[in-house]
Order: structure tokens, then C-alpha cells, then sequence
């Protein structure tokens, strides 16, 4: 309610034009996508990205730390994987949890497995762990 007027609301309609909307965003398939290759002075290189899905099913405790297998992740197509790529030395990994990026040293990532270090959290069920592997090959 208004304080001058009472009878009137605060936005009194002005809200409905100040709304900003939002653009349609279209999803596509990434992997129709090649990467781009990026010419360098002696070379080309090639990125290489593979990204892996978990949605947590039950509430996780952190306080010990958490091992999560990597048979527990799918691919970017929804396929079930065995391992994760990791691009050593010409690469890194990032990891997110609930699309937030996390920082690199409370977690490590083999090539079986993601490690989360302890910490005073949980991570609650339905919430989306992604793992990101970047790679670079110079051709």
C-alpha cells in the first residue's frame, strides 16, 4: 500500500513497464558444434571439452569429505561413463555444484572418481553436480 494513498498500490502499474524481458534462449547440441580451432604463431590449437552430469539423490554430509565414482556421472548425451578424461598438462577441470563454479582447491578430479575435501556443508538431494574437462592439443 501507498503511504500517501493508501487506496493505491506502491507500483500503481509502473512496474509492468520498467519489467525487463528476458530473450528467448534457444538450446542446441553442443556436439553438433566442432571447436574452434585458434591459429597460434607455429601451430593450431584445438580445444577439446567434455563435460559430466550427477544429480545428487539423497542429502550428502561434507563434514568427512565424499568420494563420488565416476560410474555415477553421464556424458553430455546422457550416456553413462566408466572414467573421466583429463587433459594432463594441457588442461584443467572445473567443478559445479548447483551451476555455482567451486574453487580449485576443495576438490580434485581422477580419472576414477571426484573427490570433494571436508567442509561444513551439505549438499542437498535433486541438486546437479558438473564436472568440465578442458583439453588443448596444438596441431
Amino acid at each position: 500500500m501507498n503511504k500517501i494513498n493508501p487506496s493505491k498500490s506502491i507500483c500503481d502499474g509502473c512496474c509492468e513497464e520498467n519489467r525487463f524481458n528476458w530473450p528467448r534462449i534457444k538450446a542446441i547440441d553442443e556436439s553438433s558444434i566442432p571447436p574452434s580451432p585458434v591459429d597460434i604463431p607455429g601451430g593450431t590449437i584445438i580445444p577439446t571439452i567434455n563435460r559430466y552430469f550427477y544429480i545428487v539423490t539423497e542429502d550428502i554430509d561434507l563434514t568427512n569429505g565424499l568420494t563420488l565414482l565416476a560410474n555415477l556421472f553421464s556424458d553430455d548425451n546422457g550416456n553413462p561413463v566408466t572414467e573421466f578424461k583429463i587433459f594432463t598438462p594441457n588442461g584443467y577441470t572445473n567443478l559445479y555444484i548447483n551451476a555455482v563454479m567451486q574453487e580449485g582447491g576443495a576438490y580434485k578430479v581422477t580419472s576414477n572418481s571426484l573427490i570433494l575435501n571436508p567442509f561444513n556443508a551439505t549438499i542437498f538431494a535433486g541438486t546437479p553436480i558438473i564436472i568440465e574437462s578442458l583439453g588443448f592439443q596444438q596441431i
